[in-house]
């Protein structure tokens, strides 16, 4: 057995999740191992819908031009049933929100990501399995299998699973994943076709049997290239994979790629055939794969120095992409806290939020992807508004959490535990064109302090907290006011400001606190109190 190594955070899963949790470390300047079983990253389009909150956290990374040059816009879904279009669902948000939905195939995010986190000094370490760890009240101890087949010890202060449904982290935590699969299998596939479907559009065409079940159904969304997409659709019998579902007390979980037999062309062509819009001829089939899926979640996020995130966390239908998605946010959530810890300027308290956090959002989304798949996203109770905004993943929100702190202002107006609004409009004197608030905050990767006044901006005490602060000018504020000017009135409108008002903005994007200007230096003081509680 080779040498111990020791590192500040073990990442088990170079995925889209464990790429992000390494990337919000990293720049916070944690030193990370990053490995992955795998050989090589996987070239298939399995998680491609990305929603307009992870591009906002990306963009807060200096990463979203880089991936609105590889992505292709999700503009809405037809949606037909028995042969007929039922409904075209667009998927419009309010104007103030800077980015729409997009699809981007899993191997491609992968690529922006580990480039990113490879420019920060880390790289993913190929072909490397954890195969167990145990872990103390200093740290963690995991074995690993390295590339050449020798066996590794690190020592590391924090594990971090993002090793997806059947996490090795997860089983050797003992955690609780309750749930059940479907029975259905479906077959996905990644192929041209030469239809006229409407560009950015989806398609979700199903047949219903005498007795209301679904007995047929074919789901597409569109990929970057000419008539590309990801297909999905019901296995016939003959191409079952099935093993059925395992046996209660293994702790096998029933989800994702399967083995057996790959579905051919051919096999996708008779679906396409039996319900798309018109006449269509599928080609250059990339992959296939017959797949499960389960709805399961943890009974807690992490125990001690470690942590599940993502498919190790939370398994559902991949109905409205919200999976990756929701694993990309828990990396972010965890990161930042992880960081403050291993710096010292928190303790291991703070880590108790990431699980307050980020489970409820867990059930709520394993909750809602189910009714989706079973009862379809058109006949959701909520208005057709919230439901975008919900799916967007842009009402994720911490109030209830331990971190929130006390509202302040209209009960309407964006409160600590929200997300933060981005807003347009801000002016300064040499700039010739109009800013946004995310182009203020981008790649400051720690708290911002953002200051709302009319004149004098109690910048000084809040330099005092030693927190990055922004000053932004009512409209009326003196000519010679240094700050960026609300021209466009957006953050009035947007954060409803009483009067001078301060707002902390969190690492994550999601509001902190909310004061009045006049109590600045308190209220920022009693915010990192309560962040730092449990600093040793």
């Amino acid at each position: 057995m080779a040498h111990a190594h020791s590192t500040d955070v073990l990442i088990a899963g170079a995925g889209p999740v464990g790429l992000s949790a390494t990337a919000g470390l990293r720049r916070r300047g944690v030193a990370c191992r990053l490995i992955d079983r795998l050989p090589a990253r996987l070239p298939y389009a399995k998680a491609v819908g990305v929603q307009p909150r992870t591009l906002e956290l990306w963009d807060r990374m200096g990463l979203a031009r880089t991936v609105l040059e590889a992505a292709v816009p999700m503009r809405g879904q037809l949606i037909r049933v028995n042969g007929r279009q039922v409904a075209r669902m667009d998927l419009g948000l309010p104007p103030e929100v800077p980015y729409g939905f997009a699809a981007l195939p899993q191997y491609e995010t992968e690529r922006i990501l580990e480039e990113y986190v490879a420019g920060l000094g880390t790289a993913v370490e190929r072909g490397t399995e954890l195969l167990g760890f145990t872990q103390d009240t200093d740290g963690v101890t995991a074995r690993l299998r390295t590339a050449s087949g020798a066996t590794e010890e690190v020592r590391a202060g924090h594990l971090i699973g993002c090793d997806g449904a059947h996490s090795v982290v997860r089983k050797g935590l003992g955690l609780g994943f309750e749930g059940g699969a479907f029975a259905e299998e479906y077959m996905l596939a990644d192929v041209e076709t030469d239809w006229d479907l409407p560009h950015g559009y989806g398609l979700r065409s199903s047949h219903t049997a005498e007795d209301g079940s679904t007995d047929d159904l074919l789901v597409c969304i569109p990929l970057p290239g000419t008539g590309r997409y990801r297909m999905s659709m019901l296995v016939p019998p003959e191409l079952s994979a099935r093993p059925k579902n395992p046996a209660p007390g293994t702790g096998e979980v029933a989800h994702g790629l399967e083995g057996g037999r790959t579905p051919q062309l051919s096999d996708i062509q008779a679906v396409v055939d039996r319900l798309a819009p018109g006449p269509a001829t599928l080609s250059t089939m990339r992959w296939s794969s017959v797949f499960r899926i389960s709805h399961r979640i943890v009974d807690r996020y992490g125990e001690g120095r470690v942590f599940v995130a993502g498919d190790a966390a939370h398994i559902h239908p991949p109905t409205g992409a919200q999976g990756m998605n929701t694993g990309i946010q828990d990396a972010c959530n965890l990161a930042w806290k992880l960081a403050l810890v291993v710096r010292g300027e928190a303790g291991p308290a703070l880590l108790t939020t990431y699980d307050a956090e980020r489970r409820p959002v867990g059930e709520e989304v394993v909750g809602r992807t189910v009714r989706h798949a079973t009862q379809g996203m058109e006949n959701d109770a909520d208005d057709p508004q919230t439901l975008m905004l919900r799916e967007a993943q842009l009402l994720v929100g911490y109030r209830d959490g331990p971190l929130a702190g006390a509202p302040y202002g209209p009960p309407d107006a964006p409160q600590p535990g929200d997300r933060a609004p981005d807003c347009g409009g801000l002016t300064v004197p040499i700039a010739t064109y109009p800013l946004r608030l995310l182009d203020v905050l981008r790649e400051h990767p720690d708290h911002v302090l953002v200051l709302y006044t009319e004149g004098s901006t109690g910048a000084g005490a809040a330099d005092a907290a030693g927190m990055h602060t922004v000053t932004v000018l009512g409209r009326d504020a003196p000519a010679d006011s240094p700050g960026y000017r609300d021209t466009a009135g957006e953050f009035a409108r947007l954060y409803r400001p009483d009067g001078p008002t301060g707002f902390v903005i969190r690492p994550d994007g999601q509001l902190g606190a909310r004061f009045p200007l006049s109590d600045v230096s308190r209220a920022v003081s009693d915010y990192l109190d309560a962040l730092f509680a449990a600093t040793d």
